[in-house]
This record gives structure tokens, sequence and C-alpha cells, in this order.
């Protein structure tokens, strides 16, 4: 056996050795001929490893601590929100009325399902102030395009051809992108000084052939837009929409409503600011909410009450049609329901003052550490800079992040946002302690000491991880994704 911290499943095999036990068949034995054409047969035996089912579960339950999860420590991944997802919820999830129902199931047979999904989007409705909304799109940037497509119907029942959208530079990356799929031009404003979008720059670039202005708000600085309910008059002013990228609401609930600031629609997605996994815990899910106008351009079907009955309606002649096969990822939208359900007014309110609360105490603790682009009130994440220390002695904010793990914490994003050099973007959410965002603090400032002390041990970071620093370059252009035995007999 090689020296590893524990062996492959390979090197777990002996000759001979199963996982379970059949008794011998009491019924004749069909000849594979028969079920799979000769031609299609193998010639050999696949070379697999031949273990127990105690070794089985062994092997991946260490695999499993491998990776860093939520349940494990505090991951700071800006953007992200990769907050604690409450196990009540979980276990709602998997009712057997829920988890095996069918997609295919009759309405008449699905009401349960089909009524959670219209009353939890009149409480997403409520807390956005927005008229109609659909759960179809599998994730934000889905949502995105869908948003936009829709967008583009209206125009064209209107008998208007417009081109452009603008994005300002402190947009989420999906957003040029879902721009652009969607069939138009991308314009690009930048930031002014505090971090908002530049005024008279929008003013210069909007007219009569800009479909929309998306903005991200709080925006990939974790600033909110001081001035948008500026930008949405002058965007409506020559008739475009305003779409908001809400991928995260955790600054907001409770606090002040997109609708309300002017926006004609939004997504947001319920794997972040309702706690539901995603990443590495679960597909994503988004709701896609409009104002009434936008409303008959949903994509079909939309899920309705019908006196005291729900339907899935699919009479909608200016729908933009259908955007998947099903009905969005329903699982994670039972979650949101309990989340929402669990929590009511106050403690969505309370989500939403904590985790501006503790971005900010952390954002004023690591100051005097790190350099900060915009020195002002942030949202429920905020960005650093490494740029001190690269300059004072090479370290990047990779190797900060590196670092972190070392000291127990997951890495907040690096390099994003673009615009702003040697990024670090944390976001605590509202899930954890005092105590957990003090130690956090304390392992950002005594890397900050180690980055002037001895830089090395930053360079080369992690040193206790499993996988130590890898060749990022070489594994983008040459990845070896298959493990392939020398021989195919597997010894133990």
């Amino acid at each position: 056996m090689k020296e590893r911290d524990f062996p492959l499943i390979f090197e777990r095999s002996a000759p001979g050795r199963r996982a379970h036990g059949l008794p011998e068949a009491d019924v004749p034995e069909v000849p594979l001929g028969s079920l799979v054409p000769t031609e299609a047969q193998r010639k050999t035996p696949p070379a697999l490893p031949e273990v127990s089912e105690l070794e089985v579960v062994r092997h991946f339950t260490l695999l499993a601590h491998r990776n860093f999860s939520v349940d494990q420590g505090f991951i700071p991944l800006g953007s992200c929100t990769m907050k604690y997802n409450p196990k009540l919820h979980e276990e709602v999830a998997r009712y057997e009325g829920f988890s095996r129902l069918h997609p295919y199931t009759p309405e008449e047979r699905a009401q349960g399902a089909l009524r959670l999904m219209v009353e939890l989007g009149e409480e997403l409705q409520e807390l956005t102030g927005m008229d109609a909304v659909t759960f179809q799109p599998a994730a934000g940037a889905q949502g995105e395009l869908v948003g936009l497509l829709m967008i583009r119907a209206y125009f064209a029942q209107r008998g208007e051809e417009r081109t452009k959208v603008i994005v300002p530079d402190s947009a989420h990356g999906t957003n040029p992108a879902s721009a652009s799929m969607a069939g138009y031009q991308v314009v690009t404003i930048p930031s002014d000084g505090r971090g908002n979008m530049d005024l008279r720059k929008l003013e210069a670039a909007l007219g009569p052939e800009v479909a929309a202005v998306m903005l991200t708000n709080p925006n990939t600085f974790g600033l909110f837009e001081e001035h948008v309910d500026r930008i949405a008059e002058l965007a409506h002013a020559h008739g475009a929409q305003m779409y908001l990228d809400g991928a995260n609401l955790n600054a907001m609930l409770g606090i002040t409503r997109p609708g309300d600031q002017g926006f004609d629609a939004m997504h947001t997605n319920l794997h972040k600011t309702f706690s539901t996994p995603h990443g590495g815990g679960g597909p994503g899910a988004c709701a896609l909410l409009v104002k009434r106008h936008l409303e008959p351009f949903l994509p079909l079907p939309v899920v309705r009450r019908v006196g005291d009955r729900y339907a899935l309606d699919w009479n909608r002649p200016h729908s933009i049609g259908r955007v998947r096969a099903f009905y969005g990822n329903f699982g994670n939208l039972v979650r949101a329901y309990a989340y929402l359900r669990t929590l009511g007014a106050e403690g969505l309110r309370a989500v939403a003052e904590h985790a501006v609360l503790h971005a900010n105490y952390l954002r004023v603790r690591l100051a005097p550490f790190y350099e900060i682009p915009y020195s002002r009130i942030c949202k429920h994440e905020f960005v650093l800079s490494g740029v001190r220390q690269k300059r004072r002695s090479g370290v990047t904010a990779q190797d900060i992040a590196k670092r972190l793990l070392d000291y127990g914490f997951y890495a907040p994003t690096v390099y994003f946002p673009l615009i702003v050099e040697e990024a670090l973007m944390v976001e605590p959410t509202e899930t954890e302690s005092l105590q957990v965002l003090d130690a956090f603090a304390e392992a950002m400032i005594a890397i900050d000491r180690e980055s002037q002390e001895n830089p090395e041990v930053l360079k080369t970071a992690p040193h206790t991880t499993p996988v130590r620093r890898l060749d990022e370059v070489r594994a983008a252009r040459y990845p070896d994704l298959r493990w392939r035995p020398e021989s195919r007999r597997c010894m133990g």
C-alpha cells in the first residue's frame, strides 16, 4: 500500500472479497446473449475493486471528511451565502408526500404541492413588493435569462425593437452573460467613488434602444445603491425596464422591498437567502418575480389558485413558453416554505439585521490590517483587498485564502469583484456566533502578521489539509480525472 493518509478504494481490494451475498437462483437463468447483443458485450471483466460492505462504508465516510461543509465550520464565501441549513427543514422536505411525488402526478393528486408553491409565491411577493412569480428557473443565472426573455417578449408585443441592456461593472458576472444570451448588446457602466453606478455615465448611455437596466443590489462590493430610486426614474423615463439581480436578499428582508424601489422584474435564489442547500449540498432553486405588466409572459405552466383548488395554467398565449422539463427543484421550495413559516415577519427582519451587523463588525475589525476599497457601511457582505500584503511581501489574495484553511476556516471568495485588485469577498451570514466571527478576525489578523514576519508560510499554504497546494494552471489545462490501475488485477 502506498503511503497516504488513507488508501484508494482499489488499494482496499482483495480478490474474491464481496460486499453482499445472494441466494442461489430459483428460476432458470436467462442467457446474457439474449439480453445484450454480442457486439455490445465486454471481452474482459471491468477492473473494479473487490471490497466488503464495511470497507465501502469506511472509504466513503473518510472521503466525505476530506471535504469542508458548513456543518463543520465557517464558510465566509462572499456572494454565495453559505449559511447553515436548519435540519428541521430537511426533515420537512423528506416528508413522503413531497419527496416521493412524481413529476407527472396528476394535478388532482398533487394539491398539497401546488398549494405550497402558490403560498410560497404569495409570501415572496409580499416580501419583495412584486405581483407574480415562477419557480421554473433552475437557479439565478437561468432566472436572469428568463426575465430578459420576458422583457424581450413585452417589447415585441408593443412593437418596439430594443437592442441594449445596461449593466454596472459591480454586477454579478452572470448579468452580462445572460443579456448576451438573450440577444442584447451589453453596455457597461463604471462605478463612482462611493461604489455606486455612475449616474452621469448612466444618463449618457440611456436611450430608446435600451431594453433594461440590470442592477445587482446590494452590489458586489456589498454596498446598497444609494441612488436606486433615481436610476429607476431615469430608466423608466426612457421606457426601459428595471431588472434586479436579487440573488441574495439577506440585507433586505423586512426592511425594504425591490418592488417599492422601482424594479419591474427580479430573481432571488432560494438556496441563498431562504436557507436551502446549494453547492455541494444540493441543487439551486430560483424565484423569478415580476410586476403586473410582465405577468402575461411568464413561462408555462403557471401555478394558480382556482377557487379552493390549485392548477397548472397552460392557457397563456403570450407566454415565452416552457423553460425546463419540470417545475423547479421542488425539494428546495419545500425547505424555503418551511424557513419562511418558521421565522415569520419578525424573524425574517432579524435575519437581515444580523447579517448586516455581522458583516460590518468584521469589516471594522479588519480595516486596520487590510485595504477596504469603499469605506462605508456595507450590507450582508464586504470586500477586502490584499494589495497591501502583496506590495509589502509579495503575498497574494490567493495565498491569504490558502493559509486560512490551516486555521480551520473556508476561504472567502478571491479575485471577485474583478474591479478590485487582490479582492477578498467576505460574507459572514446571520447564522454565525460572535465567537466564530472573532475567531475568523483573529485568524485574518494573524495571517497579516505572518505576511510580514514569514511570508513564505503563506506562499506555500495550506500545510494541514489532506491535499496541499496544487498547480492550478496545470490542473485547469491538463485535468486528470480518472485513476487507472496499474494492472487489471487489483491486489490487496
